[in-house]
């Protein structure tokens, strides 16, 4: 398998920067903020984010993760279990949730996670934040807040790696032969 770079550290950090500016833009500051970062990866960006938030607006931005265990095909049955991590019971009621996660590709993990959120509580709303797009939708699902656009093949998949996990932070393309 072939693999080729396309964002840097230096470049995924850009595009986490931009996305924390049109968030704050978007949601008129920090107030009323949750940031849902989908395990793995989209939880440790959510978790840059909101620090990046509290620098630039002095406000604590909670961050919850979420889980979606036995996640098997882009297919949910009876055993599928979908489980919100947070730390403080955070009630989401009335709410701006921005969910973040690493790869939107078909839409379905993000509508499981809709579905999640929804189940939980309220939210006044939604809205989606990814490092990547990489197309291919099956769902009518958009990111609201996207770092880069990257469009593939059926053949190819895109790797995110965040240092938390990798030991490094690069986007790459891997070419299935």
């Amino acid at each position: 398998m072939a693999t080729k770079e396309v964002l840097d550290q230096a470049s995924l950090q850009r595009a986490l920067t931009r996305i924390t500016y049109e968030i704050l833009e978007r949601n008129k500051g920090g107030q009323g903020l949750i940031l849902v970062g989908i395990k793995t990866r989209g939880e440790f960006l959510a978790h840059r984010i909101a620090n990046r938030l509290e620098q630039l607006e002095n406000v604590e931005i909670p961050v919850m993760a979420l889980d979606i265990t036995s996640y098997r095909d882009d297919v949910l049955d009876a055993s599928d279990q979908v489980l919100l991590d947070s730390d403080d019971g955070i009630n989401i009621v009335d709410k701006n949730i921005v969910i973040v996660d690493d790869v939107l590709f078909t839409g379905r993990t993000i509508r499981a996670a809709l579905d999640a959120l929804i189940h939980i509580g309220r939210p006044k709303s939604i809205s989606l934040a990814v490092l990547v797009d990489r197309g291919h939708r099956e769902l009518p699902i958009r990111a609201d807040f996207v770092g880069k656009n990257i469009p593939t093949a059926q053949n190819e998949k895109i790797r995110v790696l965040v240092d938390e996990v990798d030991g490094r932070d690069a986007v790459e393309i891997v070419h299935a032969h």
